[in-house]
């Protein structure tokens, strides 16, 4: 019998929180032969055992019995209160057991394991750079070892791990923590403000005839901005208010986008064309950039992924105008060209960190190369934030938005984040189901063609 053989039979794997990542989890290793057994609150217990009656993995009344019994107790709750968590059940856990979390913010994780954990217990840390509905073969997932005294530790957490078929990448908190923010903090504020946007306008972008939020560019912008809003507003506030470095590339993001329209209203057509083709030479030209090979999304692969087949019954009408490039307005695509520029003035190339990316990434850098590097696509974008004001309008209310989610992050407000990211999710909530089965379509379609 091999060590793994051994493990499967002997370990038992705790996992603290039953969300969406906490149940996947649970799910993939008890399916694959581990003995799994999970908790969330107390007051959930019952209401979670019937739930769960027929899984493979048992649910406990709370992390106290979680912890007494686990040979690695994953903690999957929200970041804001994992150190009160920890605190809590963390003197109940087994003798020489290890300890890791599933938070996407690794600092304040890790200050809480140090805090309120044994000193026999080894920490090693584990994050799935992907959602819960995203198949996690081959997507990259980090494990720290932060503190192991043993030396079959790690190897035990990597062949838990290795039945999720994902990219191992090892780093360290500090590592993890600038590297997530790199690729994920101004991602999720341009959807995010994308999201903001369209619901103080009062529109659904979506349907707003044949010729304005058309095209494969605008269904990335719609149904990835959908798809945050029909997730819990604590998976992006962790990452953006507790992240050291998130902060700086959030603020950041709102800089570009004012200064950007800035320089379109004034009607600043070469100070605005020198500084994007600087952005464009740093990021797309690079030594980094040249050495991976472009993503390149083909927009008339991305045209199929419209809401608008579904909300109107006179999309057949509108098909035919999907793809006739002289039907589509002209669009600034201000959101897309102010993450370019962030990443130029914060000296960041995205493609240095395409082993540690998300999905969500990986497509927002592609629809990026898709505008900067077909010339005559970001000619006419220069040319519409110049002299079209058809979106002028909505990129105001896009700059609005994009500072406003920079003060709520400075002012490292969880209440104001939840109220604001609920009010956009409010409005949208009539389509966010559908939008997300189109969205983890059109997701699908794009990594599967971009191997």
């Amino acid at each position: 019998m091999t060590m793994a053989e051994q493990w499967k039979k002997s370990k038992t794997i705790g996992i603290i929180g039953l969300g969406d990542m906490g149940l996947m989890y649970a799910r993939i290793f008890s399916q694959n032969g581990w003995k799994v057994v999970c908790c969330d609150k107390d007051i959930y217990f019952e209401e979670l055992k019937t739930k769960y009656q027929d899984e493979d993995f048992e649910v406990l009344l709370n992390g106290h019995y979680v912890s007494r019994i686990s040979d690695y107790i994953i903690y999957s709750v929200e970041t804001e209160f994992i150190d009160e968590i920890v605190k809590l059940y963390g003197p109940s856990t087994k003798q020489f057991a290890i300890v890791g979390g599933q938070t996407s913010c690794k600092t304040p994780e890790i200050k809480a394991f140090e805090a309120h954990l044994p000193l026999d217990v080894d920490i090693i840390s584990v994050h799935s750079l992907h959602g819960p509905n995203v198949n996690p073969t081959g997507q990259p997932l980090v494990i720290i070892d932060h503190r192991s005294s043993r030396k079959d530790s790690l190897s035990f957490i990597k062949s838990l791990m290795s039945c999720l078929n994902s990219k191992i990448v090892e780093l360290s908190y500090e590592e993890h923590d600038k590297i997530t923010a790199d690729t994920q903090a101004m991602t999720h504020a341009a959807f995010l403000s994308m999201g903001s946007a369209w619901s103080k306008l009062k529109v659904y972008p979506w349907t707003m005839g044949p010729n304005k939020w058309n095209g494969g560019l605008e269904n990335v912008k719609v149904n990835i901005s959908m798809r945050i809003y029909s997730n819990k507003w604590h998976v992006y506030a962790g990452l953006a208010i507790l992240n050291p470095s998130a902060h700086k590339q959030i603020v950041q993001y709102s800089t570009s986008a004012t200064e950007l329209f800035t320089l379109m209203l004034d009607k600043k057509n070469q100070e605005l064309t020198d500084r994007l083709l600087k952005a464009k030479e740093f990021v797309f030209n690079s030594p980094s950039s040249i050495s991976h090979s472009k993503l390149l999304l083909d927009d008339s692969i991305l045209e199929k992924f419209s809401l608008s087949t579904i909300h109107d019954d006179r999309a057949k009408n509108m098909a035919e105008y999907m793809g006739d490039e002289d039907m589509i307005r002209p669009n600034s695509h201000l959101s897309l060209l102010a993450i370019v520029d962030s990443w130029y003035q914060l000296g960041i190339n995205p493609y240095d960190h395409m082993i540690c990316s998300t999905p969500l990434f990986r497509i927002f850098l592609g629809v990026s190369e898709y505008l900067f590097l077909k010339n005559d696509l970001f000619s006419a974008t220069i040319d519409a934030a110049i002299n079209d004001h058809s979106f002028r309008r909505d990129d105001l209310e896009f700059v609005l938005a994009a500072r406003e989610w920079s003060t709520i992050v400075t002012f490292e407000n969880f209440n104001l984040y939840k109220k604001q990211f609920e009010l956009v999710q409010d409005f949208f909530k009539p389509m966010l189901p559908e939008a997300n089965k189109i969205g983890n379509d059109m997701i699908k379609c794009i990594l599967e063609g971009s191997k």
